[in-house]
């Protein structure tokens, strides 16, 4: 009977013990000759620079209401979209050179599902467009007149996007007629919204106005899969920020997502892709005002944020922390040339 008591209770441990291994990440950090247990944290959702925490805010209520995380999404990013004092996201974004706002967005869900609109004009919310291109047609990009007709049949309004603020700021701009993108603090760019749910699925988005003063028809990474956004739910996700045509040329935020399938911290694929892009552009004509971010969430939760130069920063929700705004590390400040 003593053997019989002393088999049952090496089961019902090793039953136990399962059972805590199943509802916790084990973290390989040995303290006094034990494996310390760290309690997954879900979710979480990071999104580009200060317009991020209302959008992150939003999205986060909507995942406590039970909400699928592409919905969540939306209406998160609806929020700066509609806003006409954030000058590089839909309503109020400053227009390309004829004076017209285009936009560009994308949407991934966990399954690799994608929908994406480019050089669309006249809607308040290319992410919705972009989402109804996942949902009901069979291709993942629309653009142009070809992306505006799309939203016009599912019933989106056409409406005018150029606030008079952004109107007179680009009448000024015409006086000198002189290109050259600024992409700082006090030009806060695309947004762009990663997110790991409460089921450990990853899901993201990107929405944005573009370049300011951009010639008519310029796209940039923001509705691009693999540049502006990027994710693989076996591994994490990463988006983009800043000289869309930077992003383009080294496939950003795909490759982002593949350095950390082969091991690497979020922080450590953001700063080498980073770095990478310096490489590729210390020599050339956009250096001058170059500048490029990268946010990135892997399967575990854990999430950072790196950029070119100094000014980029990144609003991140969790359950433990709230709604916050981190700074990302740079490589280098605008002094440096």
């Amino acid at each position: 009977m003593k053997r019989r008591n002393f088999i049952e209770k090496i089961a019902l441990s090793g039953i136990a013990l399962s059972t805590v291994a199943g509802c916790h990440e084990v973290v390989k950090k040995e303290t006094n000759g034990l494996t310390a247990l760290k309690t997954k944290k879900k979710p979480v959702v990071i999104s580009t620079w200060n317009h991020g925490l209302p959008a992150n805010a939003e999205t986060w209520k909507q995942l406590k209401l039970g909400k699928p995380a592409l919905d969540a999404i939306e209406a998160g990013m609806k929020i700066p979209e509609a806003d006409p004092n954030i000058r590089s996201v839909g309503y109020g974004g400053y227009p390309d050179r004829e004076g017209k706002v285009t936009l560009d967005a994308c949407i991934m869900d966990h399954n690799s599902n994608c929908g994406s609109v480019s050089f669309l004009e006249g809607i308040m919310h290319p992410l919705s467009v972009a989402k109804r291109v996942l949902e009901n047609t069979p291709h993942v990009m629309l653009s142009g007149e070809g992306a505006l007709q799309f939203a016009l049949s599912e019933g989106f309004k056409v409406q005018n996007l150029l606030t008079p603020e952004s109107e007179k700021d680009w009448k000024k701009w015409l006086e000198a007629s002189k290109y050259k993108p600024v992409i700082n603090i006090e030009n806060h760019d695309t947004i762009s919204m990663l997110m790991i749910d409460d089921d450990g699925n990853l899901a993201g988005g990107c929405t944005t106005s573009g370049a300011a003063w951009k010639m008519h028809g310029r796209v940039g990474d923001s509705p691009i899969i693999g540049a502006g956004l990027f994710l693989d739910n076996e591994v994490g996700a990463a988006a983009a920020t800043g000289l869309g045509e930077a992003v383009i040329r080294t496939a950003g935020s795909a490759m982002v997502v593949e350095l950390m399938r082969q091991g690497k911290t979020p922080f450590e694929a953001c700063k080498e892709i980073t770095e990478r892009i310096y490489n590729k552009h210390k020599n050339h004509k956009d250096m001058e005002y170059l500048q490029v971010g990268f946010i990135a969430l892997n399967k575990k939760g854990e999430h950072a944020g790196y950029s070119l130069r100094s000014g980029f920063n990144y609003a991140v929700c969790d359950e433990e922390n709230g709604n916050r705004m981190e700074d990302a590390q740079f490589k280098m400040t605008w002094d440096n040339k």
